[in-house]
């Protein structure tokens, strides 16, 4: 039996009015509104982290076209890994604080056994949230919730202010972690030197800006004390300053920062001590380096070469001595503090405002 286009009833073009076309209008309205409808309901259910309702776990499957029996384990691209599907963290992951993201959507009350230290930074962490995010809060928040376990850390590595987890480090770093920087304060080693020079012939006093620390020939003179520009120390060494200015990573808007030339005269050994973060490493860029001058750190000894950077990380126990003759001189270092490479943009952020400087 042959068939025509003819045969079909179709209606006549001038039959679809503005009745027809208001009606398909009004259908899409009504899909798109389900749509919205489904993936309003795919969210977390609140108060219940790393569990999404059974539409949500549907869609997810979905996405990632494999299930393999009753346990149907996701695979997700890596932009459905962030947001909003960061919630697949199971309770377990959460309990074991494995997910960074994890404080945004865990309940849990902050120790009560913490220190009061912890709980000021732990504020602090919450009115940032406030006013930001907490996406990308979950080690910071994790470390703050651990706090008062610092003192189980192994002896090599405890630094006494705060610990971030999940941090991989060591003792010294190498130069690749921060080239750019490196790289700078070496080309720049001459003016540097040169400007300290002009202010060591003034004369070691608090009149000319320096700080005595002990009876151990150690003293500071700091552009940056704790994250608060020292004006009139930059003003007297103002090509240095420019230098700390050209730096990516220096730390200048939080206590935890600092840079300046330190002196440690012969004779003298900084017994073992901790710095206060994990967070920073600590560049040391040598202008005076006399023979029998070493430092150790986490167990492993270096010396200092003039015009060269040591990168570490003085969260590590370290010691310091310069067990040269009176006539060696003084060392003599230009020390800056940088963020360590492992620290996200987002944890720099809200670092500098939990330790704001004190002005």
């Amino acid at each position: 039996m042959d068939w025509s286009i003819n045969t079909l009833p179709l209606p006549e073009y001038v039959e679809l009015g503005v009745h027809s076309l208001s009606g398909l209008l009004w259908t899409l309205l009504f899909l798109f509104l389900w749509h919205c409808y489904r993936i309003g309901s795919d969210l977390p259910v609140p108060g219940h982290a790393g569990k999404l309702k059974s539409g949500s776990r549907r869609s997810l499957i979905s996405r990632s076209g494999v299930c393999m029996g009753a346990k149907c384990r996701s695979k997700l691209s890596r932009s459905d890994q962030i947001a909003p599907f960061i919630s697949m963290e199971t309770a377990k992951d959460e309990e074991q604080g494995q997910g960074y993201l994890t404080p945004v959507l865990s309940h849990a009350s902050f120790p009560a056994q913490a220190s009061a230290e912890a709980k000021k930074l732990y504020a602090a962490l919450q009115e940032y949230a406030k006013r930001y995010s907490w996406v990308g809060m979950g080690r910071i928040h994790k470390g703050l919730r651990e706090q008062d376990r610092l003192n189980d850390l192994s002896t090599i590595q405890k630094p006494h202010l705060f610990f971030l987890p999940d941090v991989p480090s060591v003792p010294f770093f190498p130069r690749d972690a921060h080239r750019h920087d490196i790289e700078v304060l070496e080309a720049n080693y001459p003016v540097i030197l040169a400007e300290f020079q002009a202010v060591y012939q003034r004369g070691i006093d608090s009149k000319s800006g320096w700080t005595c620390l002990g009876p151990k020939s150690q003293a500071v003179f700091p552009l940056y004390s704790a994250g608060v520009c020292v004006a009139e120390n930059c003003r007297s060494c103002p090509s240095t300053y420019r230098t700390l200015l050209s730096l990516r990573t220096f730390i200048n808007s939080n206590s935890l920062g600092s840079a300046g030339f330190w002196l440690l005269g012969p004779g003298a050994v900084l017994g073992s001590s901790y710095g206060p973060t994990n967070t920073r490493l600590r560049c040391h860029l040598g202008l005076q380096t006399p023979p029998s001058c070493e430092l150790v750190v986490g167990g492993e000894p270096q010396c200092w070469s003039e015009g060269h950077c040591l990168l570490l990380d003085d969260s590590f126990l370290h010691t310091i001595s310069h067990r040269g003759s009176p006539e060696s001189g003084p060392r003599v270092i230009f020390n800056v503090d940088l963020w360590h490479p492992n620290v996200a943009a987002a944890e720099r952020q809200a670092l500098d405002f939990m330790f704001i400087p004190d002005v």
